[in-house]
C-alpha cells in the first residue's frame, strides 16, 4: 500500500465571522482505509467535510489529494479528479427516475452538452447506470420516479450517483441520516462493500454504528482535533468519555 496519504489536511481552520469553526485541524488518509470523523453536535465535523469536500476552503491551512493542493479547487472539479460525495440531505432529481438520475449522473462525466440525446445513442451508459443500480440494491426499482423511493432508497440512488465518477475516494456526511434501522443496516453493508475498492470518510455522529462498521475513528471537539485511532482506542480515551460518551 502506498504510503503517501490519498488525503491530508494540514492545519486547516475555517472562521465564519469572529466565528471559529474548525480550529487548526490535521490529520490524514491512507489510501483504502474506511475512517469515521465523529464529535457532538457543534464539534465541527459539517464544516470539515465542506472543506474537504470543496464546499468551503479553509480560512488557512491546506488540504491535499494525492499529494496536490485542492484548497481552492472549485467544488465542480472535484468529480473529475476521483472524489465523489454524497450529503446529510438528499440530492436526486425527484422528477426522473431512479434509472435516469444515474444515466445523467454518468452523462455529466463524458460531456456537458447534449445531456438528452437519444437514447439508442448512450447504450453503453444505460448499461452501466443499471450496473450501478445494481450495486446499491435499486435494479427492481429502476423505472420508478425518485420522488417514489423510500428515504433509504433515496439515499442508495445517491450513492449510485457519487459512483458514476468511479472515485477513488468517497465522502459521505451522516449516510444513514432519518434511516429506519432497517435502512440503516442496509446502508452500512453499502459503505462495507464500498471500501473494499476505494478509500471512504464518513462523517457521522452515530458512535455505536461507526464503532462496528470503521477501523479508524477521528474525533472533533468545539472545531479541533481531539482523539483518533482505533475504536478500542477511542473507547477508551478518557477525553472522548467525558465530552461524547457522556451525553449518552
Amino acid at each position: 500500500m502506498s504510503t503517501t496519504p490519498i488525503l491530508e489536511v494540514r492545519n486547516a481552520t475555517r472562521d465564519y465571522g469572529k466565528f471559529r469553526a474548525l480550529n487548526n485541524v490535521s490529520v490524514s488518509f491512507q489510501p483504502g482505509e474506511l475512517t469515521a470523523i465523529i464529535g457532538p453536535n457543534g464539534a465541527g465535523k459539517s464544516t470539515f467535510f465542506n472543506v474537504i469536500s470543496g464546499g468551503v476552503p479553509p480560512s488557512s491551512g491546506q488540504v491535499l489529494f494525492e499529494g496536490s493542493d485542492i484548497s481552492h479547487v472549485p467544488q465542480h472539479a472535484f468529480a473529475r479528479m476521483g472524489i465523489a460525495k454524497s450529503f446529510q440531505i438528499t440530492n436526486v432529481f425527484k422528477h426522473l427516475s431512479a434509472h435516469e438520475n444515474v444515466r445523467v449522473a454518468l452523462q455529466m462525466q463524458v460531456t456537458r452538452f447534449e445531456l438528452f440525446r437519444a437514447r439508442a445513442s448512450y447504450q453503453a451508459l444505460i448499461d452501466e447506470a443499471d450496473a450501478l443500480l445494481e450495486r446499491v440494491g435499486l435494479a427492481d426499482v429502476r423505472y420508478k420516479l425518485a420522488a417514489d423511493l423510500a428515504h433509504g432508497q433515496q439515499r442508495s440512488l445517491e450513492v449510485a450517483m457519487a459512483l458514476a465518477c468511479h472515485p477513488k475516494l468517497l465522502l459521505m456526511d451522516e449516510p444513514t441520516a432519518g434511516m429506519s434501522p432497517e435502512e440503516t443496516t442496509v446502508m452500512m453493508d453499502l459503505i462495507t462493500q464500498l471500501a473494499q475498492e476505494r478509500t471512504v470518510i464518513l462523517v457521522e455522529h452515530k458512535m455505536k454504528m461507526v464503532m462496528g462498521l470503521c477501523k479508524r475513528l477521528i474525533v472533533l471537539h468545539h472545531g479541533e482535533l481531539l482523539a483518533e485511532g482505533s475504536p478500542d482506542d477511542i473507547r477508551n480515551n478518557a477525553e472522548v468519555k467525558r465530552v461524547y460518551l457522556g451525553q449518552h
